[in-house]
């Protein structure tokens, strides 16, 4: 039975390793597709044909990577069960330390942006909890797996790993050394390529854009992105709502709404019901979630929507919205 169990087990763990080893197969610079992105980046942006196909050859294909960005938590999961990832005591309080321990840098930098400093606490507490969680995944294993092999955003992840072999030369990186998120996303901001390239910035004036290790050019980055997308200084995000007697509507159901498309005034007269110093003819949106003690109704305004340019939903930007506002309460509570 013991000479049994040891040839099962040694069966089970050369089908575990021929089974990695199938998800991490090198990328065939030969191949068609990878064949033709080389010859753009060597026509179109200058690149070594033969450095390219060198670090392109040393990328991996990975089936994990595809896994996980068809599934997303944004998918799978009720507001209730997403806000409970991000919304925690713990969060909360690494969220307040950090605040306090970069109090000085984080108000230049709303001074000089217009961005809250809860706002971009919020951003970065969401993304990867204060750089405690910022990704196991090469960059380019990433960008190549998505662009070469998983055909429903091949155009985009395309495009995002010629913005990091741009960014790489450009920053003078080693393409093959970064690490991020399964989908590319870098740093403790978690930018993608193109958005690094667009809005990351130097905040203390050395002459590098560092997402990675430098804390003042990754909230000097956060608020850029948000003054890039129009952020609007001291403006509320949303309110919470209710459906008035006179809501005629239907019943609403939670949907991925990233463009508004009524004011104050229309929700108003259609019955929804909130609270606002916002003007009438502001932008607005009734947002639907579906909370643990039942449907959740909110007035998402112009600046709800900038944060969903951060991160396609609704959920992410109401999540960084009350991470962020429930630490400047806790910093608050703490100052006495």
């Amino acid at each position: 039975m013991k000479h049994r169990l040891l040839a099962v087990a040694a069966i089970l763990l050369v089908s575990v390793s021929c089974s990695q080893a199938a998800e991490d197969a090198y990328v065939d610079v030969t191949r068609p597709n990878v064949a033709a992105f080389i010859d753009e980046m060597v026509s179109d942006h200058g690149f070594d044909r033969d450095a390219l196909a060198a670090t392109l050859g040393e990328a991996r294909i990975k089936q994990s990577i595809i896994r996980r960005i068809s599934t997303p938590a944004e998918k799978k999961l009720s507001w209730g069960e997403y806000r409970k990832i991000f919304i925690t005591k713990e969060r909360i309080r690494a969220g307040a330390e950090f605040w306090l321990e970069h109090r000085e840098m984080l108000e230049r930098i709303h001074k000089e942006t217009g961005v809250s400093v809860e706002m971009i606490v919020g951003i970065i507490g969401v993304e990867t909890y204060y750089g405690r969680i910022t990704g196991n995944d090469r960059v380019i294993d990433a960008l190549s797996t998505l662009a070469f092999d998983y055909p429903p955003r091949q155009k985009f992840f395309r495009n995002e790993l010629v913005q990091f072999l741009i960014l790489a030369r450009e920053e003078e990186l080693d393409a093959t050394a970064p690490v991020g998120s399964y989908a590319g996303a870098m740093g403790r901001p978690q930018f993608m390529p193109s958005s690094f390239r667009a809005y990351a910035v130097d905040a203390t004036g050395d002459g590098k854009r560092d997402i990675w290790n430098n804390w003042a050019d990754v909230a000097g980055s956060v608020a850029n992105y948000f003054v890039e997308h129009g952020w609007r200084p001291d403006e509320e995000i949303v309110s919470r709502a209710t459906l008035g007697s006179v809501w005629s509507g239907g019943i609403p159901k939670p949907r991925n709404t990233l463009t508004p498309t009524e004011t104050v005034e229309s929700l108003t007269r259609k019955g929804v019901v909130f609270a606002t110093g916002m003007n009438a003819d502001s932008t607005s949106e009734l947002l639907t979630y579906e909370g643990d003690d039942g449907t959740e109704h909110w007035v998402g305004f112009h600046n709800f929507f900038v944060i969903t340019k951060y991160n396609r939903s609704v959920m992410y930007a109401l999540a960084a919205h009350q991470l962020g506002r429930e630490i400047a309460r806790k910093v608050a509570a703490d100052a006495g």
